[in-house]
Parts: structure tokens; sequence; C-alpha cells
């Protein structure tokens, strides 16, 4: 299996996930794109010492941008909303 931070990027703090946190006990994390459902898993698990029942993962295309007449795209993300089986996840330590 690969290294930790090589699996999980960073956790996506948002409104839409700080409120999926609070009902569904749903985190959101960016991913790196070659890795599965499996090593994400594993990596939560290891990372913060919760048990994760569930992982769904996204693809999300980048964006086409502009400046002034030349035109790029953003990469493309993963991402993975993982559902907790027990315990939390703090991001902050509050």
């Amino acid at each position: 299996m690969k290294p930790l931070h090589q699996i999980i990027r960073k956790p996506l703090v948002t409104e839409k996930s700080n409120l999926m946190k609070e009902t569904d006990n749903v985190v959101a994390f960016e991913v790196a794109m070659s890795s599965n459902k499996v090593e994400i898993k594993k990596a939560i698990e290891r990372a913060f010492n919760v048990k994760v029942q569930d992982v769904r993962t996204m693809i999300v295309a980048g964006k086409i941008k502009r400046s002034g007449r030349n035109f790029g795209k953003r990469s493309n993300v993963k991402k993975a909303y993982v559902t907790l089986a027990d315990g939390t996840i703090d991001f902050f330590g509050v």
C-alpha cells in the first residue's frame, strides 16, 4: 500500500461537507487520482483511528480558465465521501 500522504491529499472543508458531517457522519477528502476505494478506506482508518462504513468516490473535471487571450485547464480532482461507522474526525482540534 502507498503511504498515507500519497493517498489522502487534504480534507474538503466546505459548507456542504460540514452539513454532511453533522447530519450523516460523512467526511469529504481530496484523494489521489490513482487511489481506489479499498486504499482510501484503509488510509482513513489508519490515519484517524476511526471505523469506515462506506466510501464513495467521484472525479471532478477541471475548469477551463482564461487569462487574456490564453486558455488553460485546471487539473481534474478526485473526491472521496467517507461514511464513518463510529467516531468523528475533528480537523481543527477545538
